[in-house]
């Protein structure tokens, strides 16, 4: 059930602030966000607030914010349609009803001759059973009724095609970027909790029973070197140490100033089929808090890097497919974190979040990379692509990804089985 709850939290809180970094910059752009969605599928909770229905669906594979010009919304009125129309106070057409317009006994049905909801909010209609034209104008917030569901219309300047390139291309990057400050911030916050790690060989701790309680060491301590070799950080020595599994290695410690030298054999243990040395030491955290917001900094940066390195290693065959993970292996990962301790899984959290946004940064249709792609190409030549024609490109990346997505979670079930 913990698993459970934290995979849940640990879902819903990195599409959350992915989405919500495309919904902050859509509504700064002045583009009418009609939905932000947690997930995809059926709704399984919806509520709407001003302009945008807020929605959890059923499938956990991703979220979206639909802004205004992006799909088709509302149907398109030809001349010989009959609407029903309501009007506001300052005699403006507040709704345009479709059909069942007998459940609206206010509305006066017309029949359009030619309807402008981007440009002008006009209509030009007759009355049923008469010759007299008239005009009517539209509210910009006026709703568009078919089968009973409200849908407001969007003027062509709340659409987001009628932003400049530079609007669309921040509004498309906020969600990754979200990502990577959401890895920041916890990773900041991991610091005030539990202090930075210490760069020096320093010992934060000593394990009961282990070759370095028995060889006396204390915490404070720092290893200067190992078998004569200068040891320049924690990291030189732990893996010195790790290739040396039940082999005897001289260190020499510095104690408050003093030089002292002891003789202890490694521990083998055994790590994911691998047999490696251990000392029992534990590494030194110190809480300053200029290190704490720089380490918050350079921790998303080093585990970008890692993940930018993977990625290349996939592009150029170095990795299989077998090494991506799907919403199943996710989760069977979540679960070994999630019994390791709450430090460890925030530190899963924003190592997920920096891969949801480096991923999503691809240059692949459907992503927000590709659609950077677009946006940068519409820069270049100084107007925007066909839609039609970038609709049906993301259409078939879409599809694709959706193939690659199946691959990799029939791969997770494979290896829960194994």
């Amino acid at each position: 059930m913990n698993t459970i709850i934290a995979f849940i939290f640990m879902f819903g809180l990195l599409v959350f602030i992915h989405e919500l970094g495309h919904l902050i910059f859509a509504k700064r752009a002045g583009m009418l966000a009609r939905e932000f969605a947690i997930g995809f599928g059926p709704k399984i909770f919806s509520y709407r607030k001003d302009e945008t229905l807020y929605t959890v669906r059923l499938l956990p594979i991703g979220g979206y914010v639909r802004v205004a010009g992006e799909d088709p919304e509302i149907v398109e009125l030809k001349a010989g349609h009959h609407v029903g129309l309501e009007f506001n106070q300052q005699d403006e057409v507040d709704k345009i009803i479709v059909n069942n317009k007998d459940k609206h006994p206010n509305a006066q049905v017309v029949e359009v001759e030619k309807v402008d909801l981007d440009h002008d909010l006009t209509i030009d209609c007759y009355e049923l059973n008469s010759e007299e034209k008239k005009k009517f104008q539209v509210n910009r917030k006026a709703l568009f009724v078919m089968d009973e569901k409200e849908t407001m219309i969007a003027p062509y300047d709340r659409q987001f095609s009628s932003k400049t390139a530079a609007q669309k291309g921040i509004q498309v990057f906020a969600g990754p970027m979200m990502n990577f400050l959401l890895a920041i911030f916890i990773f900041i916050g991991l610091g005030f909790m539990q202090g930075v790690p210490v760069d020096e060989a320093i010992i934060g701790g000593i394990n009961d029973g282990s070759p370095a309680d028995e060889a006396e060491l204390m915490e404070g301590d720092e290893v200067v070197s190992i078998d004569n070799e200068a040891v320049d950080d924690w990291i030189g020595l732990v893996t010195y140490v790790q290739e040396r599994p039940d082999e005897p290695l001289e260190l020499t410690i510095d104690r408050d100033g003093e030089l002292i030298n002891t003789t202890l054999t490694p521990e083998a243990v055994t790590e994911q089929g691998e047999t490696i040395g251990r000392l029992g030491v534990m590494r030194m955290f110190e809480d300053d808090p200029s290190k704490v917001f720089i380490h918050g900094f350079t921790q998303t940066y080093d585990i970008t890097v890692l993940i930018i390195n993977a990625v290349g290693q996939l592009v150029t065959g170095q990795l299989s497919l077998d090494a991506l993970a799907g919403p199943v292996g996710i989760y069977s990962a979540t679960d070994d974190v999630v019994q390791t301790g709450i430090y460890n899984f925030f530190m899963w959290t924003a190592m997920l979040s920096i891969n949801l946004g480096i991923v999503n940064l691809l240059p692949l249709p459907a992503l927000d990379g590709g659609r950077l792609i677009f946006i940068g190409l519409e820069a270049i030549r100084g107007k925007p692509l066909d839609p039609q024609k970038e609709g049906v490109v993301h259409l078939i990346g879409f599809a694709l990804l959706m193939l690659l997505m199946i691959i990799v979670t029939w791969n997770d079930i494979e290896r829960l089985f194994m």
